[in-house]
């Protein structure tokens, strides 16, 4: 299956195939403009701009994939993490967590991957990546969005760091195994979280799965395998893993110049 075509065919999914169209057209003309150098307020940001803070590697890839599915303009700025960068007071003023990703849109200060994601689809509708508030899939979509967070990624850093979550009645998740085999045979269903339309709920499914399944605290089914490989032939997922590895071996040399240098040749 193309995944950039996928949607093209089905008259319930035109506007993801327009949205498709539109994104090329954005990028195009609105490359994401990133602050170079150490972490600092950007004193040419202006109030109506979209700035995301990023690091790479890290949950906030995700939201990047995202922005750049949904073809926008924005503005990044790119914490140091090895630098401890995220811990510094210029972005502590920003988010007192000091956690990525964080979204500024018009003044307004957006936290949290699910509240990220569903606000960005929906501010930009014309993409496509969600479905509308009266759309009967509206419910599934909010489900899955939601689960992540609440549910799936606790239950597997409880089993991780061998916690004791404690009884199902008092355990948001429940417990482990059945969160874990509720997406995975939810998957069997269909390509994609919706069935056979991509959203932006799969852009968090899509990384997280990757990662999860990368340091081993879930064993793939050969549906989440199928469904992992298919989110990561995206053109998106493509561009901004590249672009992370970059920026994470420039940080290594930021950090430890003589480290990255690498051993001198005798």
């Amino acid at each position: 299956m193309n995944p950039e075509t996928s949607h093209s065919t089905d008259p319930s999914t035109g506007a993801t195939a327009r949205g498709q169209q539109h994104q090329q057209q954005q990028h195009e003309q609105h490359p994401a403009q990133q602050q170079p150098g150490p972490f600092s307020p950007n004193p040419t940001i202006h109030e109506n701009d979209l700035v995301l803070y990023h690091a790479p590697n890290t949950r906030s890839a995700g939201a990047r994939i995202l922005l750049e599915e949904l073809g926008v303009p924005y503005r990044l700025h790119v914490l140091n993490m090895k630098a401890n960068e995220q811990r510094s007071p210029a972005f502590l003023a920003v988010n007192p967590m000091g956690k990525v990703p964080a979204l500024v849109h018009q003044g307004v200060l957006i936290t949290e991957q699910a509240a990220i994601y569903l606000y960005l689809a929906d501010m930009f509708p014309q993409a496509g990546l969600a479905p509308a508030v009266n759309d009967v899939m509206r419910g599934a979509y909010l489900r899955w969005m939601v689960f992540y967070g609440s549910c799936f990624e606790p239950a597997l850093i409880d089993r991780a760091m061998n916690r004791e979550p404690g009884p199902p009645s008092a355990t948001p998740y429940g417990d482990a195994e059945t969160t874990i085999a509720t997406i995975a045979s939810h998957l069997e269903k269909g390509p994609y979280i919706l069935g056979d339309r991509m959203t932006a709920v799969d852009i968090l499914w899509g990384t997280s799965l990757q990662w999860v399944t990368r340091f081993k605290l879930m064993t793939p089914t050969p549906a989440v395998q199928a469904y992992i490989d298919r989110m990561a032939e995206r053109p998106s997922f493509a561009k901004i893993r590249n672009e992370d590895a970059a920026l994470s071996a420039q940080h290594a040399a930021d950090t430890d110049p003589q480290q990255a240098a690498g051993p001198a040749s005798s």
